[in-house]
This record gives C-alpha cells, structure tokens and sequence, in this order.
C-alpha cells in the first residue's frame, strides 16, 4: 500500500510559519500564579484554552489531517503541602501525542495532583499544548514573564496586562487589541524625544519600555508616531518618576529589613530593575501598608 509522501521544504517552511502566529487576542485569558500576603495582587501569565490550538490545527490540516493520543499513569503515595497542611495523595501524569498528517507527531507531558479539581483535565491541557508547542503552536506564551495585577475579592485580576506586539497576529495592531483609535502619524517634538530618552537611566530598561509601548505605541522614543503621544509618554514617565521618590521615602520609614522583606516577598531582584509599573506599584502599596501599621 503507498504511503503519503512528506511535505516539501517549502510547504514544511509554511505550514510551521502559520502555526507559530500567535493567537487572536480575544482567545487570550490570564492565570494567577501567586498573590501578594494580603492578597490583593497577583502575579498573572497569558495562556490560551486547547480549543485554540484544536481551532488552529483544524483551519490549516482539516479535522482528519491530524490526530492526537495519550496515556494517562498515576504515581500513588506522594505527600504536599496546601497552607501548611500535610496532605497524602497521589499524581496523575499524561503523555500526549500529537500527530499532523505529513508533517511529523511529538509528544508532550503533564501533571497534576489528583486531588485538584479536574485533575486529568488539568494534565491533558498542559501536555497537549506541550506536544502543540515542539511544532510553534502556542510557542509564543513562554515568553512572557509574570505580570503583577490587582485581584478583585474573589482573586480575579481587576484589569490584565496589554498584549505587546509581538504577541499579536499579524492583521492586529496593539491599538486594535486594545479597542484604541489607530494612531495617524504626524508632526514630532525632537525636544520632547530627547527628554523621553533621559528617562530611561531613572526607570529602568523593564518600566521605560512598558511605557513607551503602552503610552507611546511605540518601541523607541525615535519612532512615536506624533506630539501627542509623546506628550502622553512624558506625563507616564513623570508620573513613574514620582513612584520612584515614594517608594524612597516609604524605605526609608520602613528600614531596611522590612523593605527588604517586602521586596522579597514580591521577587523584586533589584529597585533599579524593576519589571513593569505594576511590579513599582505593588511594592509602594506593601510599604504603604507597613509604614501605616507602624504610625499606628
């Protein structure tokens, strides 16, 4: 009986372009990794439901060009801690194979307790996308790090971070993605471009950049597309300026250890490295919060 011959090096090429386009940003949802002591952040990462990578596997190879299989083990007897109580129970692990019809087949794994609510669900979902990502689907969301957030009452984020631009599909600008009218290029203020720049030592390379992409829609101070947004870029990098002299007398009232601890608490390395604004918010609201006890 023939066998189906493999893809060419020019249709491999393509086929492999297409499945590493990042999702639609409307199938983008974020997850709670951890939460602040009084949990009221949490640190957030993107992550897309199976049914986008199914969706995607079934617009570029047809239903029946690509299939999937998985063996589900558990491991028994293993013990963890849940907020300092021992708990014995066991692992469930799935190895998932993920076959395209001329292309290849990989395999990923994954793991969850068994004694979380839809457990097998829970590993299926990880391994899946891990044998999805050897092929670029998907590949993208490892990139990003975490993302400090506020959290409602029942620990949900209140807002969630941008999308930047390279994780958006080519046919979405971030300002599509995030319901802003499309910027019309125009007149510059080269002054105001050199005084943009001059932020960057006291921000930070993480905060100087957010902001140049969230209010500048841009990602060098060169490359705003008008006054305006530049104006705009000047009143967030000045307003993260005064974050930054907050948070120096907050430290000061706090002492060192607290300080210490609270950077800690948040894996924050280094206050000249701040990762995001959210990141420089939540440590001035955990100092606020113990300078206030200790005036109390």
């Amino acid at each position: 009986m023939p066998t189906t011959a493999k893809f060419n090096r020019a249709e491999r090429e393509k086929f492999f372009a297409q499945l590493e386009v990042p999702f639609d940003p409307a199938q983008i949802k974020w997850r709670v990794m951890r939460t602040s002591t009084d949990g009221r952040s949490g640190a957030v990462l993107p992550f897309a439901d199976p049914r986008a990578y199914t969706d995607r596997l079934n617009q570029l190879f047809t239903p029946t060009g690509w299939s999937r299989a998985y063996t589900i083990t558990t491991a028994p007897s293993l013990t963890r801690l849940d907020k300092g109580k021992v708990i014995v129970t066991s692992k469930v692990l799935v190895a998932s194979s993920v076959t395209i019809n001329r292309l290849g087949s990989h395999t990923g794994t994954g793991e969850e307790w068994a004694d979380r609510e839809n457990a097998v669900t829970s590993a299926d979902a990880q391994a899946f996308k891990r044998a999805c990502s050897c092929y670029g689907l998907g590949r993208y969301l490892y990139r990003f790090e975490e993302t400090w957030v506020r959290l409602d009452r029942r620990g949900a984020p209140i807002a969630v971070p941008e999308l930047p631009a390279w994780a958006l599909p080519p046919e979405v600008t971030i300002a599509q993605a995030t319901g802003q009218a499309i910027d019309v290029r125009g007149p510059v203020d080269h002054k105001l471009t050199a005084q943009i720049e001059d932020f960057r030592k006291t921000l930070g390379e993480g905060i100087y950049r957010e902001i140049l992409r969230r209010a500048g829609h841009s990602h060098s101070a060169a490359m705003i597309p008008n006054a305006d947004r530049q104006k705009s870029v000047v009143e967030w990098m000045q307003a993260a300026t005064r974050g930054f002299e907050r948070l120096q007398v907050l430290a000061e009232m706090a002492g060192n250890a607290q300080f210490i601890a609270a950077m800690d608490n948040l894996k924050i390395v280094s206050t000249t490295s701040f990762p995001s604004l959210s990141a420089l918010k939540q440590l001035v609201e955990e100092l606020e919060a113990i300078t206030g006890q200790q005036v109390a």
